[in-house]
C-alpha cells in the first residue's frame, strides 16, 4: 500500500479509511493534501474490495479547518483561478462523480475549504462538537472548491446566502436541521456509526449504487429523468440485478 505525508489510509473490510493527518494545521487542506487525498481515491476506487470510502481528519478539534491560506496568499488572478480549477479537478468533482459512495465524518471544524470538501461527499455524519462554516468574505474572496454551488442545493438558497454572506458557524444540531449533515453523533459514536453506514450500503448492489450516484447528481439537470429511465433498464441485462431478484424469490439475502 502506497504511503503518503499528509493522510492515513487504512482498508478494512469492504471499505477504507482516507484520514487528513496534519492535526498541528487542524488539518488545513495544502496543495499536498488535495494530491495525495486524489490518488487515494483513486486507488481506492480500482480496489474491487473497497465499496465505500470514509473520509475523515485526525483528533477531535478538526475534519479540515479551512484551506492552508498560507500556500496561496499572494497569489495572481490568474494563480487563483488556476488553483480552484485544479482542486476541482482534483478532488472535489471527483469526490461528488465518484462511483463509490464518500461518507464524511465531520469529527470538528469543517470551514471553508473543509465544508467544501464535507459538501462535495455524497453522505455526511458529523460529531456533537462539530462547527461548520465558509468564511472566505471575511478574507474578501468567496468559496473556490464549489462552496456557492453545492450549498444551496443542500439547503437552499436563501439558507446558504445567509450563510455565505454573514461567514458564520453554525453547530452540528443546527446543519442536521437544515439539511447540511445527515445525523449527529458524540466524538466517540462518530466513527463506529459511519462505519456501520458504510457496511450496510458495501452490502448492496455495487452496480446498481454506481448508477444511482450518477443519477442523483443530476436530479437538478433536464438531463435527470432519462438518465433514471436509461439505467434502470440497463440495470436489467446486468449481473447484479439478476442475482438480487434470483436472491429475493429465493428469500435469501444477495451476495453481490
Amino acid at each position: 500500500m502506497q504511503s503518503y505525508n499528509t493522510i492515513l489510509v487504512s482498508k478494512e473490510d469492504r471499505y477504507t479509511l482516507l484520514t487528513i493527518n496534519r492535526p498541528k494545521s487542524l488539518n488545513a487542506l495544502n496543495s499536498e493534501t488535495i494530491e495525495e487525498l486524489s490518488q487515494a481515491l483513486e486507488a481506492a476506487e480500482k480496489d474491487q474490495s473497497c465499496r465505500v470510502i470514509i473520509l475523515t481528519g485526525e483528533g477531535e478539534k478538526a475534519f479540515v479547518a479551512g484551506a492552508d491560506i498560507k500556500e496561496f496568499s499572494d497569489f495572481s488572478t490568474q494563480e487563483a483561478q488556476q488553483l480552484a480549477q485544479s482542486g476541482q479537478d482534483k478532488l472535489f468533482n471527483k469526490i461528488e462523480n465518484l462511483s463509490k459512495p464518500v461518507i464524511a465524518a465531520v469529527n470538528g471544524f469543517a470551514l471553508g475549504g473543509g465544508l467544501e470538501l464535507a459538501m462535495a461527499c455524497h453522505i455526511r455524519y458529523a460529531s456533537q462538537n462539530a462547527k461548520l462554516g465558509l468564511p472566505e468574505v471575511t478574507l474578501g474572496l468567496i468559496p473556490g472548491y464549489g462552496g456557492t454551488q453545492r450549498l444551496p442545493q443542500l439547503v437552499g438558497k436563501g439558507l446558504a446566502n445567509e450563510l455565505i454572506f454573514s461567514a458564520k458557524m453554525v453547530s452540528a444540531e443546527r446543519a442536521k436541521e437544515i439539511g447540511l449533515v445527515n445525523e449527529v453523533f458524540t466524538q466517540q459514536d462518530l466513527l463506529p456509526q459511519t462505519i456501520l453506514l458504510a457496511q450496510t450500503i458495501s452490502r448492496n448492489s455495487p452496480q446498481g449504487i454506481e448508477r444511482a450516484i450518477k443519477a442523483v447528481n443530476l436530479s437538478n439537470t433536464a438531463k435527470g429523468f432519462e438518465f433514471e429511465i436509461e439505467q434502470f433498464g440497463i440495470l436489467f441485462e446486468l449481473e447484479d440485478k439478476k442475482e438480487g431478484v434470483s436472491a429475493f424469490l429465493e428469500k435469501r439475502k444477495p451476495n453481490f
